[in-house]
């Protein structure tokens, strides 16, 4: 007979293998305090695109941007430690908070030298890419944001919450990889992924060592004050005005639980000038949900 082991490694097998086929593109690499961070970077031109994607998405969630954009601008997308291709350290070699991550990426934005870099960026992204944005704002020329948020949460949805209980929580999350594979179908509305990028989002996250971002990120979300990662988000959420003056392009998936339509609200607020298209039936994975929406408004922004 064969083993519950067995089945489950030619599964992962088998996604790494339609990753590879859906998203051919090599990575590179910067090490980052002795761990390995790894980006796609393909294509050339005046602008740079940065992807930077939330969870428990990866670089693979912009495969479509990279087949769209390559042809005439760069474009990077990069894996969080713990993340896609990214090493996976432990808890105990990496804290998992927004503040790392946010390091990590101007940590990448300086040693590749970037200017005139456009950021896309989805779910945990947006706060990432936009605190990074700050520390290193000269570098930045516009802002893309798909279905996210940098502040303090104005709400947690009650799903979310209970994958953050105590032990149980950790269990669902890196036993039974329970939050990717809900959200193959929770973060989508018109549509349903196709059984290749279903396959394709969950290979990085295969294992127990392996899904330590995904339950991490959960963790970091603050419900109060104490909570580390309040005041980075409290802070970052007071200093969105501050890039009023940038050209910024809002795309939200209407029918999103997560961040719903109050999350664009404090953008538009913050940026009363921004370009702003809302898909009405879209959920949560804005551009898998609706592709071709989504990458026309980005592609006119840009133009």
């Amino acid at each position: 007979m064969v083993s519950l082991r067995s089945k489950i490694g030619d599964t992962a097998r088998m996604n790494a293998e339609i990753a590879r086929q859906l998203f051919p593109y090599a990575s590179a690499q910067i090490i980052v305090d002795g761990h390995v961070l790894r980006y796609v970077d393909e294509g050339a031109g005046d602008q740079t695109l940065l992807c930077v994607h939330g969870n428990p998405t990866w670089s693979f969630y912009y495969r479509k941007v990279i087949e769209r954009f390559s042809a005439n601008h760069r474009v990077i997308a990069v894996d969080h430690l713990g993340c896609g291709r990214s090493d996976k350290p432990s808890l105990g070699e990496f804290d998992y908070r927004f503040a790392s991550h946010r390091d990590n990426l101007v940590r990448l934005v300086e040693t590749l030298d970037l200017s005139n870099v456009t950021l896309v960026a989805h779910d945990w992204g947006g706060a990432i890419g936009l605190a990074s944005l700050l520390k290193t704002r000269d570098r930045f020329s516009r802002i893309v944001l798909l279905n996210t948020g940098a502040f303090v949460p104005p709400f947690i949805p009650f799903r979310i919450s209970l994958c953050r209980f105590p032990v149980l929580g950790t269990i669902a999350l890196r036993q039974f990889n329970l939050f990717a594979k809900a959200a193959l179908t929770m973060a989508m509305s018109r549509n349903s992924l196709g059984q290749e990028a279903k396959e394709g989002l969950l290979a990085p996250y295969n294992s127990w060592g392996n899904r330590v971002a995904i339950d991490r990120f959960v963790k970091d979300i603050p419900m109060k004050e104490s909570h580390p990662t309040y005041s980075e988000l409290f802070n970052l959420g007071e200093s969105l005005v501050s890039l009023a003056n940038l050209p910024s392009l809002l795309i939200w998936g209407m029918q999103d639980w997560c961040f719903r339509p109050e999350c664009l609200r404090r953008f538009q607020a913050a940026w009363p000038n921004a370009e702003v298209v809302e898909i009405p039936d879209a959920g949560h994975y804005v551009l898998e949900d609706a592709s071709e929406e989504t990458l026309t408004a980005i592609d006119q922004f840009l133009a």
